[in-house]
């Protein structure tokens, strides 16, 4: 057995972020789309804007999506190939 735990605290924080079912809908949707700004997960989500942000603002700190600037908008797409694996395989959805 591995007694290194501490290798695996990244990926702990990983799902620990998606443990949350605002933000994995944020992410499904975003592996769906390929990229998606805050308006568009605003209209699917039907919630605040400033909830999504937040949400948004977790995912971007434990390096699930990077967002690109577009003019004053910002499209996200998932950053690390693991996490689209990740989804695809816990999110096998209708």
């Amino acid at each position: 057995m591995d007694t290194d735990y501490k290798k695996y605290n990244e990926i702990a924080e990983i799902l620990k972020v998606l443990a949350h079912p605002i933000r994995l809908c944020i992410v499904k949707g975003i592996l769906d789309q390929g990229e998606c700004n805050v308006s568009h997960m605003q209209s699917c989500l039907e919630i605040p804007q400033s909830t999504i942000s937040q949400h948004l603002q977790k995912l971007r700190y434990a390096g699930v999506i990077e967002g690109t600037r577009h003019g004053l908008e910002v499209n996200y797409k998932i950053k690390d190939e693991r996490i689209i694996k990740l989804i695809n395989s816990i999110l096998i959805l209708n």
